[in-house]
């Protein structure tokens, strides 16, 4: 079932972003992901009179104000009901949400995993008083307190949606479905020389989880807290791969139309991918692998140095409204983070997306900043998220 009809529209925009906030991103030297002493920075504890401004940065689709499609506007209604005006700067990766954000020109961000710790320990966003977020009891229970969107049980931010890193396939090309990412990593696979991959550091994360089922020598445990031998093992293994490697995609209108046209047989896509190539006639489907997959939780964010506080709280309270978040999650092809939302979507969606399942939620190996310490044991023997970025250079060529 396709739900996506409208979002085909907004993806040559996408694609200027991607140009743009890629070359913020390679200047910006946001790439450290050393974890130090956490800034102690107080959350918020009322929310005052608002400032009438509202500054973000955002993934294409999350703050839509009807220019895109003026039937698909959040932002406006936001503002008539709040009086706080709405500027979004598009951001097309997380390294770019992370020099934008460190700049202090912005209020709030939709950060991603991969973000969302640099941000943190970086001292860029403040710790969120939840109890001044009047939907926060609805968010799935499973959302919150997550190792991406807070530290010793204090939430940094409010969870806005989510979804799996599918694995995507042209069923012209592949007959046999594939239930495992092998079809990816094999080197001898059907799919050679036609495979899609992620392009981001963070997809060494995917490296290591085919490793987990495949390699239990290494005893891997959590794809994104390596250490020296394993991630040597996930390097390797990309290494392999690259040979057999199409395109690396970080917006997904380019793989979008490298699927369409029979480039790419096979590899990582997002849901969203999956629908509107289907409504455009291509042959493709999904499968989430028996060793499971990567996935994105992106939480909205407030800026430790807001000049607008008051307005970015407003934002987080309209943004996890059911019938703002079933507007988003639909427009963007999601799982929304407030179950309500299913209320007010269409039929079938939240079974598509996902939307409230948590044994769902717990097969994703969802997105968090690689930082040294291990989290166990092993103490800080892990491979931070900078040498992730350096290694990742270096695979691409």
């Amino acid at each position: 079932m396709i739900f996506k009809s409208q979002l085909t529209g907004r993806l040559a925009a996408c694609a200027v972003a991607a140009t743009v906030t890629a070359t913020m991103a390679a200047c910006s030297g946001s790439n450290s992901a050393t974890r130090t002493a956490l800034p102690q920075i107080p959350a918020q504890q009322v929310i005052g009179a608002t400032e009438g401004q509202l500054n973000l940065v955002a993934w294409t689709g999350y703050a839509e104000d009807g220019s895109t499609d003026k039937t698909v506007d959040w932002v406006t209604p936001f503002t008539k009901a709040t009086g706080c005006r709405v500027q979004t700067k598009i951001a097309d990766t997380s390294d770019s949400m992370v020099a934008l954000m460190k700049t202090g020109k912005y209020d709030g961000v939709s950060a991603s995993g991969d973000a969302s710790l640099r941000l943190v320990y970086g001292g860029d966003v403040a710790p969120v008083n939840t109890s001044l977020l009047t939907n926060y009891p609805d968010i799935a229970d499973y959302l919150k307190e997550q190792p991406y969107n807070s530290v010793g049980g204090q939430m940094y931010g409010v969870p806005h949606g989510y979804g799996a890193n599918y694995l995507m396939y042209r069923t012209d090309k592949l007959p046999q479905p594939p239930t495992s990412w092998n079809v990816v990593w094999d080197k001898n696979s059907p799919a050679a020389g036609n495979i899609t991959a992620y392009d981001s550091p963070i997809y060494i994360a995917d490296a290591a989880l085919y490793l987990k089922a495949h390699r239990p020598d290494l005893k891997i445990k959590d794809p994104y807290e390596l250490d020296e031998k394993q991630f040597e093992a996930a390097l390797e293994l990309l290494r392999q791969q690259r040979p057999n490697v199409s395109q690396y995609w970080h917006n997904y209108a380019d793989e979008l139309q490298s699927f369409k046209i029979g480039d790419n047989h096979a590899g990582t896509a997002w849901q969203v991918t999956a629908n509107l190539a289907k409504e455009q006639k291509a042959p493709v489907d999904t499968v989430l692998p028996v060793e499971g997959a990567t996935g994105w939780s992106d939480t909205w964010m407030i800026s430790s140095r807001a000049k607008h506080p008051n307005c970015m709280y407003r934002w987080m309270n309209w943004i996890t409204m059911p019938k703002v978040q079933a507007q988003v999650a639909q427009w963007f092809g999601q799982a929304a983070a407030n179950p309500k939302a299913c209320r007010y979507t269409a039929k079938g969606f939240c079974a598509t997306y996902k939307v409230g399942d948590a044994d769902f939620y717990k097969r994703i190996a969802f997105w968090k900043t690689p930082v040294k310490n291990c989290g166990d044991d092993r103490g800080d023997a892990c491979v931070d998220y900078s040498r992730w970025s350096q290694a990742w250079t270096q695979i691409k060529g």
